[in-house]
């Protein structure tokens, strides 16, 4: 199994742990679904960008809690990295992300790579949501068509 929940969990505990770079932070994780395969590239992109939205969250929302989601169902594979901090400033939030920070437009490349939908919920002292869903057909291949993804809509 290539499920990248184990990994988030262990990163989310890891940053958790490290009150280096924050305060102590009560971590939560919640897992919906059977656990399937994914298509490796896909497992490889929700890891990068769910472990991004977690190093931002540590980091930067002052947070009292953080939670990662990871639902499984038939139609997709739905992440979601909330926080009960401080939330982004809606300037940055609509620019993509802070001048010279590059987390966000990443996470949002990435999330295009794999034609998958990324959504950024945030409101000064109301805390971030980042949501990433795959659609199930684009998550659960098993092989390349013709070398690429195949492509759908979420």
């Amino acid at each position: 199994m290539n499920d990248p929940a184990l990994a988030l969990r262990m990163v989310g505990e890891e940053l958790a742990r490290d009150t280096t770079t924050h305060q102590a932070v009560a971590f939560h994780v919640t897992l919906e679904g059977e656990s399937r395969n994914l298509h490796p590239l896909v497992r490889d992109e929700i890891y990068k960008i769910a472990s991004e939205a977690l190093r931002n969250a540590f980091r930067h929302s002052q947070a009292r809690r953080i939670d990662l989601e990871i639902r499984y169902d038939a139609q997709q594979v739905q992440v979601r990295v909330r926080d009960d901090g401080k939330g982004l400033d809606p300037a940055a939030a609509a620019a993509g992300g802070a001048a010279g920070h590059y987390g966000l437009p990443g996470m949002r490349e990435r999330a295009t790579v794999i034609g998958s939908k990324l959504t950024v919920r945030s409101a000064p002292g109301e805390g971030t949501e980042v949501e990433l869903r795959v659609a199930g057909a684009v998550a659960y291949a098993t092989s390349l068509q013709q070398g690429r993804l195949p492509v759908t809509g979420v």
